[in-house]
């Protein structure tokens, strides 16, 4: 028997829905590796149809397409190259799992079925996939390979079985969605896995934007005693090697890693956006976006975000002030624009708003209030984007955040409009945080500029939506620390007023804040999509009844 055993880690950005475009980006790395003599490729939790393929599973012909697709390129090992371990949804006895099949020699060689499907969070597995049990190694010249798919590593007794089963190496291919915490938590359990059993552990992510969701790679080597030996470019594809010798029990990488797991929230995080955006506007054939920029500092920080995303050409950004905007904010927004290099239409919506507001009265023998025409003004500005955007194909992007969305501090149909909000999950704070970030830090994956982006004047200055003379968010809101606070209490930790109120938070406060966060319901059901970071975003994460009369006593 051969000492050693190699492996190319594949972690491929794939399509959820593209077949035989996943598959041709593994057929390319299996070419790569057999120049470079691999003995065995894999592949991410369901690379073939794309994660997560939702109810695309139910349908006949997406399955019957993956098992013509798959069947073939098992043919196309018989070139006596690299085996691959292919993450794939599989039909079995009329059920349906998430499998992950080994192709070797021109054929089908083996399987390994999840046997743990998650259903929490944004995971409902088990609505579309049948679980497995009794799960056994795959064998592969005259070794046993522990394959576990995701959720199955987060369980001690799939590691634990396969062990039993005289597995020689544990392989855990992955879809796991980048949230806070994630990616500590990983390695803590794969190490925990290693450790218990006493085995070389593989664990491979899948990297890239679907949807809401955003995966950040960071797959790595343990060895048995839990000791990290190669970590992978987090954000980005890449494919790399590593061998594993049985006789000295250890790994041997042929090239240098210098690669490191960040632990930086902030770095993460605004990674998480850029690579969110970038996939959701390249993955659905978007020319560009469009921002709304205010002069303030969600439109800055998401038109940052946009042009590190995309690059300069593909944002376009337009300044659409009332008689309210102050002079300040314009200066401010043309900064921004300058420093990013992008053009700033100036679209003036007054004249508009004012047009609504005489038709309202006129017809309606209605009087339009200040709140009223507040939100005119809003919905005008949102028109203006939604019909830029029909005429030239890019798309809006609303730039709310996740501490306003919450408590109902924003117009629907006015400022909530657009097909995609970069900033959904993110609380008022930490944009604030990531603006800073962002100032002081660059990467090479951003398509922007080096230096400084954000004006100093847009972090002192009070935020405000400027739709009546002298307003302030704090007019109408606590200040965004408290808020956020008692926010992350709500939603992140399923806290009761009670509890709340007992971290020193004032009562009256605490009991406004969740009456303004049920109430609120029926609009975030209307908001764009946006990017997962936190442990419980908005949609998926936390699904609430809009009719509900239920409210939680002080």
């Amino acid at each position: 028997m051969k000492e050693t055993i190699s492996f190319a880690l594949a972690q491929i950005n794939t399509t959820v829905g593209d077949i035989s475009g996943n598959i041709d980006s593994f057929r390319k790395a299996r070419n790569q590796a057999a120049r470079d003599g691999i003995d065995v490729l894999l592949t991410s939790e369901l690379a073939v149809s794309g994660y997560p393929p939702e109810d695309l599973i139910l349908k006949k012909s997406f399955l019957d397409k993956i098992v013509k697709e798959v069947k073939s390129f098992a043919r196309e090992t018989k070139d006596g190259g690299p085996a691959i371990l292919l993450g794939t949804p599989w039909r079995k006895k009329g059920k349906i799992f998430n499998a992950a099949l080994l192709l070797a020699g021109g054929k089908i060689l083996g399987e390994a079925l999840k046997c743990e499907l998650p259903n929490y969070g944004v995971f409902d597995e088990k609505r579309i996939f049948s679980s497995a049990s009794n799960p056994t190694p795959i064998k592969f010249k005259s070794r046993r390979l522990g394959v576990m798919i995701c959720e199955d590593m987060w369980n001690q007794k799939v590691a634990k079985c396969l062990a039993e089963k005289k597995a020689d190496i544990l392989i855990s291919i992955n879809g796991s969605p980048f949230e806070l915490g994630k990616i500590s938590e990983r390695l803590r359990l794969a190490r925990a896995r290693a450790k218990e059993n006493n085995l070389p552990l593989i664990y491979l992510n899948q990297v890239g934007g679907q949807d809401e969701l955003v995966f950040d790679g960071n797959s790595f080597l343990l060895s048995p005693n839990g000791s990290k030996k190669l970590h992978m470019p987090p954000w980005q594809e890449s494919l790399m090697y590593g061998s594993w010798d049985d006789s000295r029990r250890r790994w041997s990488i042929p090239l240098k890693n210098d690669h490191q797991q960040s632990n930086n929230d902030l770095e993460n995080i605004y990674h998480a956006l850029v690579l969110g955006l970038r996939d959701y506007v390249q993955k659905n054939n978007f020319k560009g976006v469009i921002i709304g920029l205010s002069g303030g500092m969600d439109s800055a920080l998401t038109a940052t975000i946009a042009v590190d995303a995309l690059g300069e050409k593909s944002v376009e950004c337009v300044m659409m002030p009332s008689s309210f905007t102050s002079k300040t904010s314009l200066l401010d927004a043309k900064k921004v624009s300058k420093n990013l290099g992008i053009q700033l239409v100036n679209i003036p919506i007054q004249s508009t708003a004012q047009s609504f507001k005489r038709m309202i009265e006129r017809n309606s023998k209605l009087r339009v209030s200040r709140n009223v025409f507040d939100n005119i003004q809003a919905r005008s500005r949102g028109v203006t984007l939604m019909s830029i955007s029909n005429a030239n194909g890019y798309l809006v992007l609303s730039t709310g955040n996740k501490s306003e969305t919450s408590v109902g501090y924003v117009t629907i149909y006015g400022d909530m409009c657009g097909g995609y909000a970069v900033l959904k999950d993110i609380y008022k704070t930490t944009v604030y945080q990531l603006a800073e970030w962002r100032n002081k830090n660059f990467s090479g994956q951003f398509s922007g500029s080096q230096k400084k982006i954000i004006p100093s004047n847009i972090f002192s200055k009070a935020p405000t939506a400027e739709l009546h003379p002298n307003q302030k968010d704090q007019d109408i809101l606590p200040p965004y620390k408290k808020l956020d606070g008692i926010l992350k209490g709500f939603l992140e930790e399923d806290m009761g007023i009670r509890q709340i109120v007992s971290r020193g938070y004032d009562r009256k406060i605490v009991k406004k804040v969740w009456q303004m966060l049920i109430l609120a319901e029926y609009k975030r059901r209307q908001s764009p999509p946006g990017i997962k970071v936190t442990k419980r975003a908005f949609g998926r994460d936390r699904r609430y009844p809009i009719t509900n009369y239920f409210f939680d006593r002080p």
